[in-house]
C-alpha cells in the first residue's frame, strides 16, 4: 500500500495534521495505540488570555481566529457537535486584581475578549468577595468526543491502524517502507510518547502531569467556566470538571491521592456548596521548557518529521502549527524560528 504520509499518534496534533492532508488531497494512514491520554483528559478549553497575569497568550488571538473555522468544518464533516461556547469568569482576589484587569484591557487584542465592566454581584455557591471579570469568545472542545468520532471516521475510511508503531521496522531511504506500507513521509504526533522515539527523543520535551476531577454539585448552577486557583467547567446536568494540577516529576498517567487532595483543597476555597467526586483523571501534557511547540524535520532524515509540544493550549495551537508543518514539507516555506526544532540542534 502506498501513501503520502504515515501519522503516528491521534491526539489534537495528529487530527489537525490529518485534516490538513485531507484538505490538500494527500493520502495517509494513522497509527494509534491509545497509550497517551493528555488530549482525552484535557479540559479542552480555548482562551487566548493568561488569567494569572492578565497577558495575551503567545499568538493566541491569531491561533484562535485560524482554529475555530477549522473545528466548525470538522463538526460538519463528522456530524458531531463538540465545540461548546462558554464565557469565562475570573474570580478577583483583591482590588489589585481589578486594577490589573482594567490595565490589561488596553493591550493589543485584549479588549476583543475582556469585558470592561467589573461584576460585583454574588454568584450562588461561589466565593467572590472582590467580584469577577468576564472573558467572551472562549469555550471548550469536547476532546474525547472529537477524538472518538475521528477514529470512527478513519476506521470507515480504512486509514486507522490500531497497533503500536515499531520504530525498528522503519526502513528509511528516498522513501519510507514500513512492513507493507510505502510512504513519502512519517510525522510523529505522539505527545509524551516522544520520549520513546529514537529519532526525536533528543528534544527537550519535559512533560507535565495534570490531574482533574469530575464532580456532581446539584446546588451549583453556572453556565460558564469559573477560573480561580482551579477552573470549574460545566459539563451539563450539574456535573463539572475541576482542574488542574501541575506535577513536573511524576511521569505516569495514574491518578494519585496527592493530586486529589490538592484539587479538593483548592476547590473548597472556590465553591461553598456540597459536591460528590465522580471521577479522577490524569495525563501527561507534552510541554517544552520554552513553552513553544516542536515542529520540523529530523536533522538527518528529511522524510521524518515531528509535530508535538502543544502544552496546555493544544486546542488553539494545533491547527496553526499543522498548517506550518504542511507548508514546510510540501512547499518549502520555512518554519517560524519560535517553533522549529532547529532551535535545539
Amino acid at each position: 500500500m502506498n501513501v503520502d504520509y504515515i501519522i503516528v499518534g491521534l491526539g489534537l496534533a495528529g487530527i489537525a495534521f490529518a485534516e490538513k492532508l485531507s484538505e490538500n488531497g494527500k493520502t495517509f494512514v494513522v497509527f494509534e495505540n491509545n497509550s497517551q491520554t493528555s488530549s482525552l483528559v484535557a479540559g479542552g478549553m480555548y482562551n487566548p488570555i493568561i488569567l494569572k497575569r492578565f497577558t495575551p497568550a503567545w499568538n493566541g488571538h491569531d491561533q484562535l481566529q485560524y482554529a475555530m473555522p477549522k473545528y466548525e468544518k470538522l463538526e460538519q464533516k463528522l456530524r458531531v457537535n463538540f465545540d461548546v461556547k462558554l464565557e469565562t469568569k475570573k474570580v478577583f482576589n483583591s482590588i489589585k486584581d481589578q486594577n490589573n484587569w482594567f490595565t490589561a484591557i488596553d493591550k493589543p487584542n485584549m479588549s476583543v475578549y475582556m469585558r470592561s465592566k467589573i461584576e460585583n454581584g454574588e454568584i450562588d455557591g461561589v466565593f467572590c468577595n472582590h467580584g469577577f471579570g468576564t472573558l467572551k469568545g472562549t469555550g471548550r472542545l469536547k476532546t474525547e468526543e472529537l477524538i472518538n468520532a475521528y477514529k470512527d471516521y478513519l476506521r470507515k475510511e480504512e486509514r486507522l491502524i490500531e497497533k503500536d508503531f515499531i520504530y525498528d521496522d522503519l526502513n528509511i531511504s528516498a522513501t519510507i517502507s514500513y512492513n507493507n506500507l510505502i510512504a513519502g513521509n512519517v510525522v510523529f504526533c505522539e505527545g509524551f510518547g516522544l520520549k520513546k522515539n529514537p529519532f526525536f527523543n533528543y528534544l527537550p520535551l519535559n512533560g507535565t502531569k495534570g490531574e482533574t476531577l469530575t464532580i456532581h454539585a446539584p446546588e451549583l448552577n453556572i453556565d460558564f467556566v469559573l477560573k480561580s486557583s482551579v477552573f470549574v467547567m460545566p459539563l451539563g446536568d450539574h456535573n463539572y470538571k475541576v482542574g488542574a494540577t501541575f506535577n513536573w516529576t511524576d511521569k505516569t498517567s495514574l491518578s494519585t491521592e496527592e493530586g486529589k487532595k490538592e484539587l479538593v483543597e483548592k476547590l473548597n476555597k472556590v465553591i461553598s456548596v456540597p459536591y460528590k467526586i465522580l471521577k479522577q483523571s490524569a495525563g501527561i501534557r507534552p510541554t517544552v521548557k520554552d513553552r513553544r511547540p516542536l515542529v520540523g524535520k529530523h536533522p538527518k532524515h528529511d522524510n521524518l518529521a515531528i509535530l508535538n509540544g502543544l502544552g496546555t493550549r493544544g486546542v488553539m495551537i494545533a491547527p496553526t502549527i499543522a498548517n506550518s508543518l504542511f507548508n514546510y514539507l510540501e512547499k518549502g516555506i520555512p518554519l517560524e524560528k519560535e517553533i522549529s526544532i532547529a532551535r535545539f540542534s
